[in-house]
């Protein structure tokens, strides 16, 4: 057997996966096309326990949230590259009620815990439009996901287990207990294709809900501030003077181009939030692989036991996936069960109709 797992698709799920498996002792060989647009490449890796405008707790944060810190810090040990940042986002009241609102709301633990007490106002206000002064959420940072991608593919290429080509369903020998692929043998085969997993006829049955989502590049100078500052849009410092401004969320026109539409409502929005003058220097697109249920989409095809997919991750990427990857891992070792939540069993009446989601 060439290996365990066959992985398709190396952007942030299949990379969080493969490692995962790889750290168990198993076999895995990745395949990914590097001229296929990924949305991992566009997305700006924040992960943050209170999110939306009603000051929502990120679901399963208590348990995501200390998983994926002990993982990219355990990927930046081993792998000796830096990725993983911490901050603070601060938040800007816009209004006395919406201040009134979220003060009342952190006097429940669960919000609380991931709340700053004391917040300097004037830290920011030089720089940001805060009349209402702000809340800070704690617990939150970035993944610089490029980065992390790129040091999974060098670790997996140096192993001789990274393949580079377009991977073809129809070039599949998929048997009761392993699949066959260019004369090879696997395990199983895991699909972790992103956006483009509706493409695929095995599991196109899913209820997918893409999301395009666009971001900025921006220079700011004399900008000191470090700190994620997050109003209707994110303003991420990535570099010295560098920053990242997203993001817009469109479930048409889901190609991989980016709009002037795009770029005025984030410089709009940017220009409410900023008081210093910036200058765009760059934008980019992705498409997220969203679900309907806002649920991921993780198991194994109700007729092909040697094949899975680890997929629908959508805006919460980088935080979802070091929990469900490690969770798959399990189910897949028989240790455990899927969370019914994530299970694609949840949809399996899909696949057995015969109707494709609209």
């Amino acid at each position: 057997m060439k290996a365990d797992y066959l992985i398709v698709g190396q952007g942030l799920a299949g990379s969080v996966l493969a490692w995962t498996l790889d750290q168990r002792g198993k076999r895995v060989v990745l395949v990914d096309a590097a001229e296929r647009p990924s949305a991992s490449l566009a997305a700006a890796g924040i992960f943050n326990p209170l999110t939306g405008k009603k000051l929502v707790r990120t679901w399963k944060a208590d348990e995501l949230f200390p998983f994926l810190k002990t993982f990219y810090s355990r990927v930046e040990q081993v792998l000796q590259t830096r990725f993983l940042h911490f901050s603070t986002i601060y938040r800007p009241y816009r209004s006395i009620e919406e201040q009134n609102t979220y003060l009342a709301l952190t006097a429940d633990v669960s919000i609380g815990q991931y709340v700053n007490e004391s917040v300097d106002d004037e830290h920011y206000r030089p720089y940001i439009h805060n009349p209402h002064g702000g809340l800070e959420v704690t617990g939150a940072g970035w993944v610089e996901v490029p980065v992390f991608l790129d040091a999974i593919r060098r670790y997996f290429r140096k192993k001789g287990q990274y393949v580079e080509a377009h991977f073809d369903v129809r070039e599949l020998d998929i048997r009761p207990d392993s699949v066959a692929w260019r004369s090879q043998v696997y395990g199983k085969l895991l699909f972790c294709e992103g956006p483009h997993a509706h493409q695929n006829p095995l599991f196109d049955w899913l209820p997918y809900n893409p999301v395009k989502g666009q971001t900025l590049e921006v220079e700011i100078d004399n900008y000191p501030i470090r700190e994620i500052v997050n109003q209707g849009i994110f303003l991420l410092p990535v570099e010295s003077n560098r920053y990242r401004v997203g993001a817009t969320y469109t479930w048409h026109d889901l190609d991989w181009q980016t709009t002037e539409d795009g770029k005025a409502f984030l410089e709009q929005k940017l220009r409410m939030l900023l008081k210093v003058p910036y200058c765009v220097v760059g934008q980019r697109v992705g498409i997220r692989p969203a679900t309907k249920d806002r649920r991921p989409l993780i198991g194994l095809h109700p007729a092909y036991p040697a094949v899975g997919i680890f997929n629908g991750l959508g805006t919460k990427g980088v935080s979802l996936a070091p929990f469900f990857a490690s969770q798959l891992a399990d189910f897949l070792e028989g240790r455990k069960e899927l969370d019914p939540e994530v299970n694609i069993e949840r949809t399996f009446s899909l696949y057995y109709s015969g109707k494709k989601p609209a």
